[in-house]
């Protein structure tokens, strides 16, 4: 018997310290922004940003925290849409300190304070919803940079 936790569907990048956890339906998006937060980090818009996994994530409460950590039959590597599978350089765990939800059924324009949390394996952290067709990019990056970000909410 397995002693391995559930994976989730998702997808963790560490961007300084932390991991976001970007979750979604197949065909949102998830590589695609693990793959930008890298690209951001490169470019120096954001901390150092370093592959956890995609498409499954191990996750574990650590006293006060959640951790990301990587399935290893998929460490290292991400889907280049165009491209295929290609190998990254990768961390096997982080900490989680955003959750982002790709086509989320609650995001909206003006979201409410409530719709900007969320609580995994009793961890209440911030979260992003983003709407399908949104870019989600830009919203990450505002929480990333922008320290009253997640704080205007209703």
């Amino acid at each position: 018997m397995s002693t391995e936790p559930p994976t989730v569907h998702a997808s963790a990048v560490q961007v300084g310290y932390v991991a976001v956890l970007i979750r979604g339906p197949s065909g949102s998006g998830k590589s695609r922004l693990a793959l930008q937060l890298i690209l951001a980090g490169r470019a120096r818009q954001i901390p150092a940003a370093t592959l956890v996994g995609v498409d499954r994530i191990y996750l574990d409460r650590d006293g006060d925290a959640l951790v990301a950590r990587s399935v290893s039959a998929l460490a290292g590597l991400i889907e280049v849409r165009g491209l295929g599978i290609r190998r990254c350089d990768s961390v096997p765990s982080a900490p989680v300190g955003l959750v982002v939800d790709l086509a989320a059924s609650d995001a909206a324009r003006l979201p409410t304070r409530n719709a900007l949390q969320t609580t995994l394996l009793g961890i209440t952290l911030p979260r992003v919803p983003v709407a399908a067709g949104e870019n989600a990019l830009m919203l990450v990056l505002a929480v990333l940079t922008l320290p009253e970000a997640l704080t205007t909410g209703e």
